[in-house]
């Protein structure tokens, strides 16, 4: 709390908790002092001068109620979620030593737009893992296609020397691979692209970053669902901005600034 305190004090609008498995924090602590993850939330929520709170990378067996009753409660936390898969099959995860399954995710994902209707949800997936067949690959696209991802880090499988999946049998070829990322791509693309098209006409609060990088005329900003936005303005490095979206694709938001911002 000192640090974030200290953080505002020195002008500074938006924190990111980081951690591989951030949403664990407190487990470790003693009883008495165990407030857990969503209780940070809500001590940090509190931080004058904090107006905008994420976090990264949360692990989907740890993102209880009161972690997402936090998130949808708490002012400052933004609506985005980084919410890994790696794959939509039970029995690759499994593989994979994951502790959730399909189903598990798909509830989860349920529980948190039931709170957050309007969440951005982002996620990571591997495709070509040993022993993956087109059905769980299939597997995958369906639950890309039930979330409709804003956005998704998307990777194939390489076998790393003294791991145990390196020495598993059924390894996938380097032609399947291909294939299967450049449907998977294409997959998260056209949901992206969709999420975002619902956002013209909008007004969204940017977070002011500075200019843009291709084009100086233009600033450039993140909205609270950490989408990045290009737009014609007078606002300054870290003001808030009010910016009407008038295009968009799959990757970036395109409007004008609408109302002075806010220093």
């Amino acid at each position: 709390m000192g640090e974030a305190q200290t953080l505002a004090a020195d002008g500074v609008r938006e924190l990111t908790l980081l951690g591989q498995n951030v949403n664990s924090w407190g487990r470790d602590l003693p009883p008495v002092d165990r407030v857990g993850f969503g209780g940070l939330l809500r001590a940090l929520d509190g931080v004058d001068g904090i107006d905008r709170i994420r976090f990264t990378s949360p692990h989907p067996k740890d993102m209880r109620d009161d972690v997402i009753a936090a998130m949808a409660e708490c002012d400052a936390v933004c609506e985005h979620l980084h919410l890994p898969l790696q794959s939509g099959s039970s029995r690759i995860l499994k593989a994979m030593r994951r502790t959730y399954d399909r189903r598990r995710y798909l509830d989860l994902v349920g529980r948190i737009r039931s709170a957050m209707p309007g969440i951005a949800l982002t996620t990571d997936i591997i495709v070509g893992f040993p022993g993956e067949t087109e059905d769980d690959f299939a597997e995958t696209l369906e639950v890309v296609d039930e979330v409709g991802y804003d956005h998704a880090f998307t990777f194939v499988y390489s076998p790393r020397r003294g791991t145990e999946a390196a020495a598993m049998p059924d390894q996938v070829s380097d032609e399947v691979k291909r294939d299967r990322i450049t449907r998977l791509v294409d997959a998260v693309q056209r949901h992206a692209a969709a999420r975002n098209a619902a956002l013209v006409g909008t007004v969204q609060e940017v977070l002011v970053e500075g200019p843009s990088r291709t084009d100086p005329g233009m600033l450039r900003g993140r909205t609270r669902g950490n989408k990045t936005t290009l737009f014609a303005g007078d606002a300054a490095e870290g003001d808030m901005a009010s910016i009407r979206i008038d295009r968009a694709t799959s990757q970036t938001l395109s409007g004008q600034q609408v109302v002075a911002a806010v220093a």
